[in-house]
């Protein structure tokens, strides 16, 4: 329990680093004052610019990669075990909540999306794919990013249960803990969908230095 609750600080701790915020903060903006008031990837790229966001992007993807690969790094004697997949996991669960929830910033940050993507590619590759494909697929036909998001991590669940479902059952209950903490931080976008009011890929609406309602 004690490795577990250490690797769930240790995530949190990068999940601190918020990219958008500080990419913001250059361009003498707090990116949480505008747009969707998100400090993510979607909101930075309709405040910022695409180049921005390809940059919080990159960002919020990389402190997964780096907190998990701090675990596989500390516990080399599991090598690529369950345990060590576990543990993994406990790190970018931890990341998800430190991007979602940061201290410093009264606890508004992101969704998280962008960090669980990087924690399936390093826990088995097979997460990270097909999360990525059933994400394109759904934006291809819908336009819309939080419903392509929130697909793309349920899938977590669905590959983990076809082709996984041998290892450790921690391994699946920290799987939909992420699927539905995602969800979760998706709950205006969910009611928007519903009323048929969310906004689409490449859909006019306010203009950026206004605060929309997602």
């Amino acid at each position: 329990m004690i490795q577990r609750l250490v690797c769930l600080f240790v995530g949190y701790l990068f999940g601190l680093f918020q990219t958008g915020y500080f990419v913001g903060l250059i361009k003498h903006r707090d990116i949480r004052k505008y747009g969707s008031g998100n400090s993510g990837t979607t909101n930075a790229m309709r405040v910022l610019g695409k180049k921005a966001g390809c940059i919080v992007f990159v960002g919020d993807f990389l402190k997964c990669i780096a907190a998990c690969a701090v675990v596989r790094w500390a516990a080399p004697k599991l090598g690529y075990s369950d345990e060590q997949m576990v543990l993994m996991l406990y790190a970018g669960l931890g990341c998800v909540l430190g991007h979602n929830f940061p201290f410093y910033l009264n606890f508004k940050g992101g969704k998280g999306i962008a960090a669980s993507w990087a924690l399936s590619m390093m826990v088995d590759w097979r997460l990270g794919l097909v999360s990525i494909v059933v994400f394109i697929v759904v934006l291809t036909l819908t336009k819309y990013v939080s419903l392509a998001s929130m697909l793309g991590t349920t899938s977590y669940v669905v590959v983990w249960w076809v082709f996984m479902s041998e290892h450790n059952p921690e391994f699946g209950s920290l799987l939909i803990v992420i699927t539905i903490l995602a969800i979760l931080r998706h709950k205006d976008n969910i009611q928007r969908l519903i009323h048929g009011t969310e906004h689409k890929v490449g859909q006019k609406g306010k203009h950026p230095e206004e605060k929309l309602d997602e």
